[in-house]
């Protein structure tokens, strides 16, 4: 195998292997924190692995495939929290929910919005600055 490509390998297998002993305890000790660790390891293993195959890329199309990836990952945790959150039982537990979803919309929005700013990069002038614009009007940033 090349360089690169026995990275990803590499990186698919640590991940697949913290995911398996992950969903084990999860399945040995049910629990809302088992879940929750699972569908994080599951991200943070998805997001070594994407940036691996980033590395097969250069300039801005690696700089644009990280912040995908990164956009991605964050959207999983967010997921992941508020699929914890929401599988707790308390007598709050819609407002933590939502507060949950907004903290996670946030986190989300920040990342894509700077995905798509990269993505701008590649362009100069008027036209990068109405892509930043527009980025900055469909993510909800100032």
């Amino acid at each position: 195998m090349k360089a690169n490509a026995k990275d990803i390998c590499m990186a698919e297998a640590k991940g697949t292997e913290k995911v398996a002993k992950a969903e084990n305890e999860a399945q040995y000790k049910p629990s809302a924190k088992h879940s929750y660790k699972v569908n994080e390891v599951k991200a943070d293993a998805a997001y070594k692995t994407a940036k691996e195959k980033c590395d097969d890329l250069a300039g801005n199309a690696k700089d644009v495939c990280v912040k995908d990836a990164k956009a991605v990952h964050v959207k999983a945790k967010a997921d992941a929290k508020v699929t914890k959150v929401s599988n707790e039982t308390s007598m709050a537990k819609s407002d933590k929910v939502a507060e949950a979803r907004k903290d996670g919309t946030k986190d989300v929005n920040e990342a894509n919005y700077k995905a798509a700013k990269e993505r701008c990069d590649t362009l100069a002038g008027d036209v990068k600055d109405r892509c930043v614009q527009e980025a900055k009007g469909k993510y909800g940033q100032k």
